[in-house]
């Protein structure tokens, strides 16, 4: 078989300990019986006397001021949580409110471990650019203290030629506002039927629900729902269910003026308080020529981990959400960019062993998954997965893979599935085409190349990819001898029909 090679450039990105966040920090607990910590700290401030007060808050503005995005507005937010509880409620000083907040603000490095695991897509802006150029827009997974991690953006040149260009990574970082998510009455019945919980009070709200809602919404149609249904055996597990699948879900907004590389996706929802893992963009184009970016990532709460869903019009906005289905509960979940046979397609591993396809009519319930790519060569004896979203060809849909063989080490592949029935595999890389180097080995975790989705522009395929665990790489091999390689020595596997 002709080998296929992987062209390494001078291109990647490592942690950046400078990127931070500023977040509440509420120690727990009580400092004396009867007395929370919380209150003891607010005391303490409260005993200070002004002209301290004056230079304290001074000296945190200047030696913090510009690190964080809006620390004045974060200090203030934060003071406000315990200011009506102390100084028998009289207003405060401008200062103390400053000092008051900081006592009760943190920094946090949101890559202080690492940084690895990236997507790449067409970036929304092509403006200002070269011929043979193109802007891509690439999320990375940022992993900070306590191993937490979330998803950041970076954007790059690529072209003309086998040229990658990361562009600059912009501070300070900012986190984006939160909002209510927008529900449709059909989402939510199908979320609540995957947990059982369709009896006489959810048909009772979905049936006095507009089709489009916010949890207030619901609040206020609860409200209105009967006494005898809300108190009826039942009802109030059933509320309660309702209520935990619509925050959920959740909207952000990041400002106008922000670049893409100041923008972080930090857990807010519970199902990913410990955790968004390893998003893989697409963009996805719709049946009525409608272009929207999507992205699946890994959810974690500390126990359990659920594949979860992003989706934006220009990557400022977003919304993100659950997945339901049987295909959605594990890792690496990644979207088709458009409708095969009028149904969304995606590629998942619910077995955590081989590569599945799952089938969905609304792109938010995902069906029973059936085989397409099983584990077969030595080098991906444990397990096999995807690294990224299908990406359409010709000959058919490209699929970069990770294989993890002896040693745990992880290393990329390929296969070509069926463009009308992508549960056929019409061909196969019989060897790796990108593994780790020998000074790759190294990192947060030993022995792993990983890439979460690659692109395609002027004959190459463009690979970012992250090693180790810590950080990032880039590599193009030449689509036209890749192809080559799948559709001609590339050994396909058997149908899913003929697998004992």
């Amino acid at each position: 078989m002709t080998a296929v090679r992987a062209h390494r450039v001078d291109a990647g990105l490592r942690p950046d300990p400078s990127r931070v966040l500023t977040r509440l920090f509420a120690p727990g607990g009580s400092a004396t019986p009867g007395r929370s910590r919380l209150q003891a700290i607010a005391d303490r401030v409260m005993a200070i006397d002004e002209p301290e007060v004056d230079r304290l808050a001074a000296r945190v503005i200047v030696e913090f001021a510009g690190r964080g995005h809006d620390l004045a507005g974060a200090v203030r937010a934060n003071a406000a949580l315990v200011a009506g509880q102390v100084g028998g409620g009289a207003p405060l000083s401008a200062a103390r409110t400053v000092l008051l907040g900081a006592a009760l603000t943190a920094e946090y490095a949101t890559e202080a471990a690492a940084l690895c695991n990236p997507s790449a897509v067409a970036h929304p802006d092509q403006d200002g650019l070269l011929p043979g150029q193109l802007r891509v827009a690439v999320s990375l997974r940022a992993i900070g203290e306590g191993h937490i991690s979330s998803i950041a953006f970076v954007d790059a040149i690529v072209g003309p030629g086998p040229r990658w260009t990361f562009g600059p990574r912009r501070r300070p970082v900012v986190s984006g506002r939160t909002a209510e998510a927008i529900w449709s009455r059909a989402r939510l019945r199908t979320s609540l039927a995957e947990h059982d919980g369709v009896d006489a009070v959810t048909a009772a709200v979905l049936g006095a629900l507009p089709d489009l809602f916010t949890d207030q919404d619901f609040e206020h149609t609860l409200a209105g729902i009967p006494a005898r249904l809300r108190t009826q055996p039942g009802a109030p597990a059933t509320i309660d269910l309702i209520r935990r699948t619509l925050v959920s879900a959740y909207s952000i907004e990041f400002p106008t003026d922000s670049d893409l590389s100041q923008r972080l996706l930090f857990p807010h929802a519970a199902q990913e308080s410990n955790g968004m893992e390893d998003a893989r963009l697409t963009r996805f184009t719709d049946d009525d020529r409608r272009v929207e970016y999507r992205a699946t990532y890994t959810a974690y709460d500390g126990r359990d981990i659920a594949p979860r869903l992003l989706t934006s019009p220009d990557l400022r906005r977003l919304a993100a959400g659950p997945l339901v289905g049987p295909a959605a509960t594990n890792k690496g979940m990644a979207l088709f960019p458009r409708r095969v046979g009028g149904e969304h397609l995606a590629l998942c591993r619910t077995d955590g062993e081989t590569i599945s396809l799952a089938r969905s009519a609304d792109g938010f319930r995902w069906s029973s998954p059936v085989t397409a790519h099983a584990p077969v060569e030595p080098w991906e004896v444990i397990q096999v997965g995807n690294c990224g979203p299908p990406i359409e060809t010709g000959p058919g849909w490209l699929v970069l893979t990770h294989g993890v063989g002896p040693m745990r080490t992880y290393v990329m592949g390929a296969i070509l599935l069926d463009l009308d029935d992508p549960t056929r595999v019409i061909g196969r890389l019989r060897e790796p085409l990108l593994r780790p180097d020998a000074d790759e080995r190294d990192g947060y975790v030993p022995n792993v190349v990983y890439s979460c989705g690659g692109i395609v522009h002027d004959g190459r395929l463009w690979i970012p990819y992250g090693i180790g665990d810590a950080r990032i790489g880039v590599a193009w091999v030449d689509l036209a001898g890749l192809l080559a390689a799948l559709t001609g020595d590339g050994q396909p596997d058997e149908p899913e029909s003929n697998r004992s």
